[in-house]
């Protein structure tokens, strides 16, 4: 992606490759990884029944624990975006480099705590007799890897915002290749390696990691690249130390937000039976693979606009996050025909149980009611961060996300689940309520972005 002239006419045919340019490499990037994240889980139920309910008790202990990292790996990816857009390379290496050696002190803190005080996190998010033991051994390993994601997180953000997605998706796709093959050698115990059963599951994604981040530090150091990671510390401006604290710290409110709310959202879900929560796991698993691709759509939103801005083409921003929902609602539409007529299909490759292949099918059509909204809050607040306007996005999280879809979940789960049994509210609750959230966030940020205020942002 190249900076363009101010004076640059730009129709919506020129303004669409753009987009496509950036989106299509991280679409499918995140379409792959989806695809080979539901292949892990279905590997990891050969050690147990209920493997897959404790893999996934520690999904959101462990994003929790990333909330400052990808906090900051937001602020990043505005940062760069904007100054690739004034045509500002030490800029945008400043950011990088200052970004990295945060992440550095960040990634270790993390894994310390994950790993120490591994039980009493699984316990807090619900774990019972059935996955506890299991979750914690997973979550213990899986920490010892965070530096490393940690690290690839960052410097991905960085690639993404000057508009090199393909790099990230060849990046990504490799270390997950890697995660899925080690996962048979570690898991079962095949060529020759220990079968180590849920920690050879976390091994393997430890490893993974690994590979990406390797790639990541190999690309990012080069001396053709835009990009060019500083050996050395040096100093950073005023400038990079500020906007880059104006955007992360926004987007930790929005991060804490968002785990807090996904966090009591599946302790509730816990607190019913490990059925459901394996039936919210595989659908959730599943249904991935839209966020994903609405991601990569999201990714060219944030950084087509963060170019716009640093160019002062307010018009072009606003082009550029038009023309991204109307991509996303495409998207949209192939999904919902897609998870429709292979819903029961799709749960039968996780479970051979009747009571949760139904529950799941009913969920998933709950879910296809809400992909359209969930891909049009992931686009306008992907281009709302890379303008920086993180602090409206923090704000429609917490209201939406910490307050009213765990009270929904609630409601549907408990009270209405025990006068209703035959409803399946157990199976299909968390999911009605993640459309409601799906719809309330996504009116809020299509004014938002409606209004134009994102645009006069400075950073």
């Amino acid at each position: 992606m190249q900076a363009a002239a101010n004076n640059t006419v730009y129709t919506d045919g020129l303004m669409r490759r753009d987009a496509l340019a950036i989106a299509w490499p991280a679409a499918l990037e995140g379409a792959l990884l989806s695809i080979i994240g539901t292949v892990d889980t279905i590997m990891v139920k050969q050690v147990h029944e209920y493997a897959i309910a404790s893999v996934n008790l520690t999904s959101q202990p462990r994003m929790i624990l990333l909330i400052l990292a990808q906090a900051l790996c937001v602020g990043t990816t505005a940062l760069v975006s904007r100054r690739r857009g004034e045509d500002d390379r030490q800029g945008a290496n400043d950011a990088l480099s200052l970004s990295m050696l945060l992440i550095t002190c960040m990634g270790i803190f993390i894994a310390l705590t994950g790993f120490f005080l591994a039980k009493p996190i699984i316990r807090l998010a619900g774990g019972d007799q059935d996955t506890t033991a299991m979750a914690v051994d997973y979550l213990r390993v899986v920490a010892l890897g965070l530096p490393f994601n940690c690290w690839n997180l960052c410097m991905c953000a960085a690639l993404r915002a000057t508009g090199n997605t393909r790099v990230t998706m060849v990046t990504n796709m490799s270390a997950n290749i890697v995660n899925v093959i080690m996962n048979y050698c570690l898991i079962g115990g095949h060529f020759g390696f220990p079968a180590l059963k849920v920690k050879g599951a976390a091994l393997a994604t430890d490893i993974g990691s690994m590979v990406a981040c390797m790639i990541s530090l190999y690309v990012i150091t080069r001396k053709s690249g835009y990009l060019k990671l500083r050996p050395r510390f040096r100093g950073f401006d005023k400038r990079t130390i500020v906007g880059l604290l104006k955007v992360g710290s926004s987007s930790i409110a929005e991060s804490a937000a968002l785990r807090i709310g996904f966090f009591m959202n599946n302790r509730l879900i816990a607190g019913i039976n490990a059925d459901a929560l394996t039936s919210n796991t595989i659908v959730g698993q599943v249904t991935s693979l839209s966020f994903c691709l609405g991601d990569g759509v999201a990714t060219a939103g944030a950084t087509l606009t963060g170019v716009s801005l640093g160019e002062k083409r307010k018009d072009r921003a606003r082009g550029y996050a038009r023309i991204c929902s109307q991509m996303g609602l495409i998207i949209s539409c192939v999904l919902i025909a897609l998870f429709f007529f292979l819903r029961k299909d799709l749960a039968r490759l996780f479970t051979d149980k009747d009571v949760v292949i139904t529950g799941a099918s009913m969920a998933f059509i709950v879910v296809l009611t809400g992909i359209i909204p969930q891909n049009g809050r992931v686009i306008y607040s992907g281009c709302l961060r890379g303008a920086g306007d993180v602090k409206f996005v923090a704000l429609c999280s917490l209201i939406s996300v910490t307050i009213l879809r765990p009270l929904l979940t609630w409601l549907l789960c408990y009270p209405l689940n025990k006068a209703f049994p035959r409803f399946y509210f157990a199976y299909t609750g968390p999911w009605i309520a993640f459309v409601i959230d799906a719809y309330v966030r996504t009116i809020l940020m299509y004014r938002r972005v409606r209004a134009g205020k994102y645009l006069d942002i400075k950073l």
